[in-house]
């Protein structure tokens, strides 16, 4: 094992999906008012000069229903060429994928790899499941195909008790969600990576790894993005020295943090946390984490090759 490492993975959910998530109507087409491609025409190549400008690669979880759109395939060939990984984000980003017949699980998984596969001309290895919901039948799926890895389970209960107040104020004010309450079970999961068994949340013989969601030791406070970007340049070198002592730290972070609210968003800002705070500002809170993490000793990589240390296993 190379000693500890540390990865960096963004979830390129288009931005219609947030219209989806916070159950508003989604704009009929992209204009002067929205971009509903914000994140593959503004977000990455903002991604690229953030992951040069700190040295490090970047895994990329793509969905594949948005690689039909010729520009946005280009665009996260563009990355892959340069040594980033792209992996499988689902065809059709379905927050209750995992609930769904296993014959529909298994088809939506494998036309998002082909559409990966077809977009940048490599096979994903890795999978992350539309928020974060994973199943047995979601897992067996995976299986079926051979992927080395996913990263999809987040242990967090402040998460989860946000997540759950979140759908219920949205409930009450009369506006659906298309997201998903994950089952409570999946806080007794393992915080560090492992092989997974049967039920998900334990640890058994499955082919795959499991490279769950970054949490702190003790508390298990969220370190995504938004947690991190929130924090400001403080926070974030706080969150960074509370997992100091992780073999591995998986950061894991969505096309939006990279976007504000003038890139064609302001019908969202009222609704996501971090378009109300400038970018530059949450890019400099990202920035320091990474900084601190790699102070620290942590040796940056893809997930693909988190995936392949037995070390990190548990």
């Amino acid at each position: 094992m190379r000693g500890r490492l540390a990865a960096v993975s963004i979830d390129l959910d288009e931005v219609p999906n947030y219209f989806a998530i916070h159950g508003l109507a989604v704009p009929e087409r992209s204009g002067a008012a929205v971009s509903l491609s914000a994140v593959y025409d503004t977000a990455l190549p903002r991604i690229a000069a953030f992951a040069a400008s700190h040295g490090i690669p970047v895994t990329l979880f793509a969905i594949g229903r948005d690689l039909a759109r010729p520009e946005s395939a280009a665009a996260l060939r563009a990355l892959s060429d340069a040594g980033h990984a792209v992996e499988n984000h689902s065809y059709g980003h379905r927050y209750d994928l995992s609930q769904l017949p296993r014959a529909a699980i298994a088809w939506d998984v494998l036309l998002g790899a082909e559409a990966i596969a077809e977009a940048v001309g490599r096979r994903p290895t890795g999978f992350r499941a539309p928020g974060y919901t994973v199943s047995d039948a979601l897992f067996d799926a995976l299986d079926a195909i051979g992927v080395a890895f996913d990263s999809s389970v987040f242990p967090c209960p402040p998460y989860y008790a946000a997540k759950a107040l979140a759908m219920g104020v949205q409930r009450v004010k009369g506006r659906g969600s298309s997201a998903i309450l994950d089952t409570p079970r999946v806080l007794a999961a393992p915080r560090r990576p492992y092989r997974p068994g049967r039920p998900w949340y334990t640890r058994g013989g499955r082919r795959f790894v499991e490279l769950p969601i970054q949490v702190t030791p003790g508390l298990r406070l969220p370190v995504i993005g938004t947690s991190v970007a929130l924090s400001g340049v403080a926070g974030a070198r706080l969150l960074a020295r509370a997992c100091a002592g992780e073999r591995f730290v998986n950061l894991e972070l969505h096309g939006m943090d990279f976007l504000d609210r003038g890139d064609g968003l302001e019908a969202l800002a009222p609704y996501q946390p971090e378009l109300r705070v400038p970018l530059g500002r949450r890019l400099e809170a990202l920035g320091a984490f990474v900084e601190e993490v790699a102070r620290g000793g942590a040796t940056f990589v893809r997930l693909d090759e988190a995936a392949s240390e037995r070390g990190l296993i548990v």
